[in-house]
């Protein structure tokens, strides 16, 4: 199933749940929480109020080796948007891809998504724990702090 599929089926419009698809072409389903929620938009206020330039997206879909893989909150900056504005799923990462760590999550799927976006283009990618921690990845490994957002705080 495609992209364009999935998100004008109209038997998934209104599911509750975050929709992804892996490599072959199969949909993935992921319920999500309040506290989830809550964190995505504390974490897109932030980096809004900290950036003041770009664009925030929750929920941002990106087509990667292994599927259409949605971030729960990337950052795009204003050449990004002018090269790529609303298509639906980007072919590339915007510079900063953020996932928020659910209680079913496992590491393994966290680091692959690390490693999807950072493939794609992205420049840091966010794991955020449900404590609210953030810990900060880049081609080069982890970093101590975002070289983009360098003040964010949750």
């Amino acid at each position: 199933m495609t992209w364009d599929e999935v998100i004008n089926n109209p038997f998934l419009k209104d599911l509750p749940f975050k929709i992804e698809t892996n490599g072959f072409g199969q949909i993935l389903m992921s319920p999500a929480s309040n506290r989830h929620g809550i964190i995505q938009s504390e974490i897109d206020r932030k980096i809004y109020n900290l950036k003041k330039k770009g664009t925030t997206i929750t929920e941002c879909s990106i087509q990667t080796s292994d599927g259409v893989k949605v971030a729960d909150v990337a950052w795009a900056s204003d050449e990004f948007m002018a090269e790529f504005g609303e298509v639906t799923p980007y072919p590339k990462a915007p510079e900063i891809c953020v996932e928020v760590v659910s209680p079913r999550n496992t590491k393994a799927e966290i680091k692959h998504k690390v490693e999807l976006y950072l493939a794609k283009g992205a420049l840091e990618v966010w794991v955020v724990n449900n404590d609210k921690e953030i810990s900060y990845f880049t081609h080069a490994g982890q970093i101590e702090k975002s070289k983009i957002v360098p003040k964010i705080k949750l």
